[in-house]
């Protein structure tokens, strides 16, 4: 079963999807937080975990190693229910391994996130223990954009994680309602969804038929709205 994550930041939105059966978590990121217009990024934090007791991935945004032990441990003191959300690497390319070896053995939840590649998935594994709950977050969405065939890393990932009990692997950037089949297909234990995106697994079902006339009434509508004649 592929668990739908909702990829957001908004709290008007986290109240809302909250209340979906098909949202069984959030994730949330430094771009999305400012996109939301918070000035203080762990206090807005505290309001987002105060707001549903699903899983909430809230990532470190220092770009040193000391940094983001020293986030990750604040960050984690905010709810039970929150994953600690921490790079693969720092922005000049340094395998964050220190990190992520710290903070799993103060038993904190982690989400490792900005993962394109096996090797990195094979050096995450190798930092923590089978004890610790981790999410190895892996961009398919971002390598589609490059050309990129996500599935088959996906797919040798979870191969890799079936020896880790406590390891669940994650399709972040998801950029179609199509791709949540694909991460089903994969047997990806988790995928991120922006809201928009959700809104289309739910109406999944309808018939060929059905999409034609929708189509055909939103084409009606705008030419309505707009007073066209010709």
């Amino acid at each position: 079963m592929t668990r739908i994550f909702c990829d957001i930041a908004d709290l008007n939105l986290i109240k809302k999807f909250d209340k979906k059966k098909i949202v069984k978590g959030f994730t949330t990121n430094p771009t999305l937080i400012r996109k939301a217009g918070a000035r203080n990024y762990l206090e807005y934090s505290k309001k987002i975990a105060k707001l549903t007791t699903k899983p909430i991935s809230c990532e470190v945004f220092a770009d040193d190693l000391d940094g983001m032990i020293f986030q990750g441990l604040k960050i984690n003191n905010i709810g039970s229910n929150i994953y600690v959300k921490i790079p693969v690497t720092t922005s000049k390319g340094k395998f964050t391994g220190k990190v992520i070896q710290e903070l799993n053995k103060k038993k904190i939840k982690l989400n490792i996130t900005a993962v394109y590649n096996v090797i990195q998935v094979k050096k995450i594994l190798k930092s923590i223990n089978k004890k610790i709950s981790v999410i190895i977050s892996i961009f398919a969405g971002r390598m589609s954009d490059t050309g990129i065939d996500p599935t088959p890393i996906i797919k040798k990932s979870i191969k890799l994680a079936k020896n880790y009990p406590n390891v669940q692997i994650l399709w972040a950037s998801t950029r179609e309602a199509y791709n949540y089949l694909q991460a089903k297909k994969l047997k990806c234990h988790i995928i991120t969804v922006p809201p928009s995106i959700i809104t289309k697994i739910e109406n999944f079902g309808k018939t060929s038929s059905e999409l034609t006339i929708d189509t055909v009434k939103g084409f009606l509508e705008d030419s309505t709205k707009s007073k066209f004649k010709i």
